[in-house]
């Protein structure tokens, strides 16, 4: 790492940015009761060998609330996305007529709903463990800078005040994140 200043920074900027980009990542795969294109997005389907994201292997629409349309570019992947699918544990089972998939998007139990909830704050918690760890990082090698008189003691005091401010701000785009979703689950 990067002993200057900017260095320390910009490398602590980029950890915490790929800790809440995970986090949507994960997000964007969870089930809200309501179709979405990004439910498939995670699966990975076994293409000739290859293992590829269905958004390379078809065309992934929302025909309506309630309704995934998957049209694969090459008819022959039809069934190897549909076993894709249903390995997923995503809890829909597709529809084929051997052109097309059709993925119907049941509604969700309050029981459900109250389950991804807490899923979705658990996989919050991770990610602001992972922006703390990375914070902690940080500090320590602010001061291992200052030992090795590549920051001055004023430097490394406002190097620390700054990356408790992007812990800050990060945790809150987390905290937003996390919102967004329970309101999707809790409001259908």
């Amino acid at each position: 790492m990067d002993l200057s200043y900017n260095g320390i920074l910009n490398e602590t900027k980029d950890r915490m940015g790929k800790a809440v980009a995970r986090l949507e990542d994960d997000l964007r795969g969870i089930r809200t009761g309501r179709a979405a294109p990004g439910l498939v997005d995670h699966i990975k389907v076994d293409y000739y060998g290859s293992m590829t994201p269905i958004s390379q292997l078809a065309q992934v629409s929302v025909s309506d609330a309630r309704s995934i349309v998957i049209k694969p570019f090459d008819a022959t992947a039809t069934s190897s996305i549909e076993k894709a699918i249903l390995a997923s544990n995503l809890g829909i089972t597709p529809q084929s007529d051997g052109k097309i998939i059709r993925l119907p998007v049941p509604m969700m139990t309050e029981e459900q709903r109250k389950k991804l909830v807490a899923h979705i704050k658990e996989l919050g918690e991770q990610q602001r463990v992972a922006v703390r760890n990375v914070r902690r990082d940080s500090m320590k090698v602010a001061q291992q800078a200052k030992k090795e008189t590549k920051l001055t003691e004023d430097q490394e005091k406002d190097l620390e005040a700054k990356i408790q401010d992007l812990t800050k701000q990060q945790e809150s785009k987390i905290d937003g994140l996390l919102k967004k979703k329970s309101d999707e689950l809790t409001t259908v």
